[in-house]
């Protein structure tokens, strides 16, 4: 079998490789790269290119990294499309309409939890979606969280256990004794399979009192921080996630300077998902204030049966783009490297050597048209860890 593939025949080759001097994206023009098992061995451009054992030609499309979603909510069972209807038609949204999709996700099997993930996985790479997280919530039960986030740690990559998403109907009433049980039951057990500890801490969620409580018990059984903060209004979230270094504070709508100036003076990735804003009729966050004061944005698509269905990174480009304030760049920037940054991972969001060969080919000439023509099914080529998942029968391989 061959081990080595050169790229060639690449009209615009986006790298985020910091090294490249060509700007954030680390752009090349006329380029080709080489794969050696499954990661990047040698990147350039075309007319200095080594030999390899295969050679695909793209046929002057443009490369990019594969996007980084570093939000998503597959584990779930249920359909919530007539919910979304009547939000269209003047229903305010709050968090309670989780509550709708716990009792089915509770009574899922083992299997249909893990088809669904996998049916939306491969949504998600054919759109160029090369790394998924994937967070629990819909169970809301030790026995449903540790479900979920067993079933994902077989066909994921990254895994979060969403310990309070919203308390159940049976704690109505009861919040702190929820927020004990998710202490004393689900997180020791969950802890076995997930990575990352996140908490809905919002008005109609949780509180800061009782979001620290949940994130100290997951630091305490060894997972990272993460939060889902400032969505529905201002609030303690992004303050709270800078305090525990979490890797990432999620949607991040209602900022107030002094939140703007603990997450550009932090290690914390600010993470905007637009879909979830296009779908509630909420506010979009201002990811040009962000940008400018210096925050590292990650833009990902929250892909949830509630608010946010969609697996299009390339549809929340579009709206970063227009409604967000950032220029195409800084989008497709936020979307890969932002998104690698927001899972603290090194090793994807980039075509540079040592990463993992992760990247997608578009029909267009530049990656400017992810933003310049939206809705257009533009990625023609999908490769992880340099196999090639997703192609055009026009992408060409030609053997060296």
């Amino acid at each position: 079998m061959a081990s080595s593939q050169l790229f060639t025949n690449i009209k615009t080759l986006v790298t985020n490789d910091p090294a490249v001097d060509n700007g954030s994206l680390g752009i090349i023009e006329d380029a080709a790269f080489i794969v050696d098992e499954g990661k990047i061995a040698w990147v350039g451009s075309a007319g200095q290119a080594p030999d390899a054992d295969q050679q695909f030609d793209v046929d002057g499309r443009a490369v990019l990294p594969g996007f980084v979603e570093s939000h998503s909510h597959l584990v779930f069972q249920g359909d919530r499309s007539v919910e979304f209807a009547a939000r269209m038609e003047g229903k305010k949204y709050e968090a309670g309409g989780i509550r709708t999709t716990i009792e089915k996700t509770r009574s899922a099997t083992d299997q249909q939890l893990k088809t669904n993930i996998q049916r939306y996985m491969n949504e998600y790479l054919r759109q160029g979606t090369t790394t998924v997280e994937v967070k629990s919530g819909y169970g809301q039960s030790a026995a449903s969280e540790v479900q979920g986030v067993k079933v994902a740690a077989t066909c994921t990559d990254e895994v979060t256990l969403l310990a309070a998403h919203v308390a159940p109907e049976e704690y109505a009433g009861r919040q702190d004794e929820y927020v004990q049980m998710a202490i004393d039951e689900m997180i020791p057990l969950a802890a076995n399979y997930a990575k990352w500890i996140d908490v809905f801490c919002e008005k109609g969620a949780f509180t800061e009192e009782q979001s620290r409580a949940i994130l100290t018990a997951g630091v305490q059984h060894g997972l990272v921080p993460r939060v889902h903060g400032n969505q529905l209004t201002y609030g303690s979230g992004v303050l709270l996630a800078v305090e525990f270094d979490a890797a990432s504070v999620d949607h991040v709508v209602y900022l107030s300077d002094a939140d703007v100036d603990a997450l550009a003076n932090s290690n914390t990735v600010a993470t905007v998902l637009p879909g979830a804003d296009f779908s509630t009729r909420n506010d979009y966050p201002n990811a040009r204030r962000l940008l400018d004061a210096g925050v590292t944005v990650a833009l990902g698509a929250d892909c949830n049966p509630g608010t946010s269905f969609t697996t299009s990174i390339p549809f929340c480009i579009a709206i970063a783009v227009r409604d967000l304030k950032m220029s195409p760049n800084e989008a497709v920037w936020a979307a890969t490297a932002g998104g690698a940054q927001a899972l603290r991972r090194d090793d994807i969001g980039r075509i540079s050597p040592g990463a993992r060969a992760n990247f997608m080919a578009l029909d267009a000439p530049n990656h400017l048209h992810l933003a310049y023509r939206p809705g257009v099914p533009l990625v023609s080529g999908v490769w992880k860890d340099g196999t090639l998942t997703h192609g055009s029968s026009r992408l060409q391989e030609n053997n060296a």
